[in-house]
């Protein structure tokens, strides 16, 4: 799929406005585009970038459960409403809305918070003594997730030609309505919370997430052969040390990996350089496509929200492809 030449990337035109908005790129889209895959290389490293300037933060994200438990958290802040008693982020609502689909037990859900807490990335609104206690988003962690956001929906333009990622820069009010709308739909479609089981194996492990960006950043993607990628020289103990995780579970991470035929070893005897497999590579863009979907139709229906006298501003005057 090539770019799509002409199409509006914020998609809202004065004929959409009334029924809705432009469709946003499809799962099938971004998974067959040969552009996603070096998006997604790219993306990996941007991820790195975040991890090494703000380790703490950016290991809220290392695992799936913890990716799930922060989005969810961020998405109940944000749609905190003074007129509505109870509204926000708090343990109780974000235990009912994780234990719903089992992505995590109640302890889980309140050890996390006691963790953001004592990390200083939430405080207690107003109150303190007030029952339920309402958590709200440190200063820190906001701007973490609005980075975060900013770096998904670059991907999505280094895919199409768009300016997604410089449409919210230059309009972060869009920000609280894109990351709820994108959080609660990726958290209820079964394909993005439920990886396929050799994604799974790194995604569903403390720090896993670290370790899968890791050897996604180092894919050739220019590499002609079908059935594999040369990520090159693998040094456990400098990747678990990177990683704040022990090298003996790293080691078991990559040999389960191994044994699933998600990566190959280069050098059976030294055990120093590994392949990462084709079909890894699909089962992961495949998954990654579901959320970037998800993240697209986000943008569009936040844009849809903007009166249509801000859509026409010169700051939305470069937005079409």
């Amino acid at each position: 799929m090539a770019p799509v030449a002409g199409r509006n990337l914020c998609s809202i035109d004065a004929a959409t406005r009334g029924g809705g908005f432009a469709l946003a790129l499809s799962v099938d889209d971004l998974r067959t585009n040969p552009a996603f895959c070096e998006s997604l290389r790219i993306f990996s490293a941007d991820l790195q970038g975040e991890y090494d300037g703000n380790k703490r933060l950016a290991r809220l994200l290392s695992s799936h459960q913890r990716w799930l438990l922060s989005q969810c958290a961020f998405a109940l802040h944000l749609e905190h409403d003074p007129s509505v008693p109870g509204s926000g982020l708090t343990a109780s609502r974000l235990r009912d809305m994780i234990t719903t689909y089992n992505a995590a037990s109640r302890n889980t859900v309140l050890n996390f918070l006691d963790q953001l807490l004592s990390y200083r990335f939430i405080r207690i609104a107003g109150d303190s003594g007030r029952r339920p206690r309402r958590f709200e988003a440190t200063e820190v962690t906001y701007a973490g997730m609005l980075r975060w956001m900013v770096a998904n929906l670059a991907t999505l333009d280094r895919v199409d030609g768009g300016a997604r990622a410089q449409t919210l820069m230059a309009h972060p009010e869009l920000f609280p309505l894109i990351q709820p709308y994108a959080a609660r739909r990726s958290f209820e479609h079964d394909g993005w919370r439920e990886p396929p089981p050799r994604v799974a194996m790194f995604l569903w492990t403390e720090a896993g997430g670290l370790v899968m960006d890791e050897l996604v950043r180092r894919i050739d993607v220019t590499d002609p052969s079908p059935d594999r990628y040369d990520i090159g020289r693998v040094d456990a103990r400098a990747m678990a040390e990177h990683f704040m995780m022990s090298r003996t579970h790293l080691q078991r991470l990559l040999r389960r990996a191994i044994e699933a035929k998600g990566l190959q070893w280069q050098d059976e005897t030294k055990k120093t350089h590994l392949w990462f497999t084709a079909d890894l590579l699909d089962e992961y863009r495949g998954w990654q496509a579901i959320k970037f979907s998800i993240i697209d139709a986000a943008f569009e229906y936040a844009c849809s929200l903007l009166p249509a006298e801000r859509l026409e501003s010169p700051a939305f005057a470069g937005v079409s492809g």
